[in-house]
C-alpha cells in the first residue's frame, strides 16, 4: 500500500498561500496587504478553533518568505509549554537571532497563546518590543479575554469566524474528489452538523469516514463520529416534554452504548438541537437551556453521566407537563 495513503488530510490539505484560505475575506485582504508591503505589525489571531488561524499565519509566511519560509518561522504551542521560563529561553533565544536568506525579520507563532500564564504574557511583552526589529510575533487564541491589554495594544487583532456551511461543503467536495471517494449531499450535511464551524474537525471527520467505505452516506458519518442523529436527538426531548420519560430514556441508554458517547457530548448536542428546535416556545425553552447549563456542570465536577442526564429527561418531563 502506498505511504500517501497514511496522510494527515488536514495537513495534506491545508492552505499553501493565503488565496487558499477559505471563508476569512476580510482578514485575507489585509494579510495581503503586508505581503505586499513586506511588513508587519505583532498580530493576534481570534476565534474558535478550526477557523484557519494557524493555516493563516503559515500561508503568511509562506507568500512572504516563499521557499526560506521554514527558516523564518518557528511555531510553538503554549498551552504545552506555558511557563515564563520559556518565554526567557526558548522564546528569547529564537527572537534575538538574525533572520536567514535576506528576509526582513522572522515571524514566531505562539498557538493557543491564552493558555500563557499572566507571568508568562508580561515577559513577552517586554521581548516582542526588544526584538521588534528582526521578530514578529503571531499569537493565536480562542478567548482574547484571557490576552493582557498591554499585548493586545502592541497588536493588530483580526477576529476569525466559524466557516459558513457552503464553504465547508464545497471544500469537503473537493478532498474526497481528490482522493476518489465518493460522498452524498445528505452525509456532508452530517458533517457540517457534527463539525460546528470547525474546519479541521470536518476533515477529520471525512477521513475516518472513507476509512470505513468508499461511498460516504449519512450513515457512514454517523458511525465514523459516534453521532446521534439529530432526528433522534430531537425525538428524545420530544419524548420526554410529552410526558414519555421511558421512551426518552431509550434513546439516551441507545446513545451510550450503541454510539459510545459521554455525558458531555450528548449534552452539547442537545444544546444545539433545543436552540434549532422551532417548535418550543421561548419561555420553554429558556428554562430547559438553564437546567441544561446546570446538568453540564454537574457532570463537569463528576457526577455519574448516566445518572445526571436521567434525572435531566425528568426535568423536561416535568416542563412539558407544566406548558401544557
Amino acid at each position: 500500500m502506498p505511504e500517501e495513503e497514511f496522510d494527515i488530510w488536514v495537513e495534506k490539505y491545508r492552505p499553501r498561500t493565503l488565496d487558499e484560505v477559505l471563508g476569512q475575506d476580510e482578514v485575507v485582504k489585509r494579510l495581503k496587504a503586508y505581503v505586499r508591503a513586506r511588513n508587519m505589525p505583532h498580530l493576534l489571531f481570534a476565534g474558535p478553533p478550526g477557523t484557519g488561524k494557524t493555516s493563516a499565519a503559515i500561508a503568511l509566511a509562506r507568500d512572504l518568505f516563499g521557499d526560506a519560509w521554514r527558516l523564518n518561522f518557528y511555531e510553538l504551542n503554549a498551552s504545552d509549554e506555558r511557563g515564563i521560563d520559556v518565554v526567557r529561553g526558548k522564546i528569547k533565544d529564537y527572537a534575538r537571532t538574525a533572520p536567514a536568506g535576506g528576509a526582513p525579520f522572522k515571524i514566531i507563532f505562539l498557538d493557543e497563546a491564552d493558555q500563557l500564564t499572566q507571568e508568562a504574557q508580561a515577559a513577552l511583552r517586554r521581548i516582542m518590543e526588544m526584538f521588534s526589529r528582526i521578530s514578529r510575533f503571531i499569537l493565536s487564541c480562542n478567548f482574547s479575554s484571557k490576552i493582557i491589554e498591554p499585548i493586545q495594544s502592541r497588536t493588530a487583532v483580526f477576529r476569525f469566524r466559524p466557516l459558513d456551511p457552503e464553504i465547508m461543503k464545497r471544500r469537503l467536495r473537493e478532498i474526497a474528489e481528490a482522493e476518489g471517494k465518493e460522498v452524498t449531499e445528505e452525509a456532508l450535511e452530517a458533517i457540517v452538523y457534527y463539525s460546528e464551524g470547525d474546519m479541521r474537525r470536518a476533515i477529520n471527520a471525512l477521513q475516518i469516514a472513507a476509512a470505513i467505505s468508499d461511498k460516504i452516506d449519512e450513515d457512514v458519518v454517523y458511525r465514523a463520529t459516534a453521532t446521534a442523529r439529530r432526528e433522534e436527538v430531537e425525538e428524545m426531548i420530544v419524548k420526554a416534554l410529552q410526558g414519555n420519560y421511558h421512551g426518552a430514556r431509550e434513546i439516551l441508554l441507545r446513545m451510550f452504548a450503541e454510539y459510545g458517547m459521554s455525558g458531555e457530548d450528548i449534552i452539547r448536542q442537545l444544546h444545539r438541537t433545543i436552540l434549532g428546535l422551532g417548535q418550543l416556545d421561548d419561555e420553554l425553552r429558556v428554562r430547559i437551556l438553564d437546567k441544561l447549563g446546570e446538568f453540564e456542570f454537574r457532570i463537569v465536577q463528576g457526577g455519574d453521566e448516566r445518572i445526571q442526564l436521567e434525572a435531566l429527561l425528568s426535568h423536561l418531563v416535568l416542563f412539558g407537563r407544566k406548558a401544557k
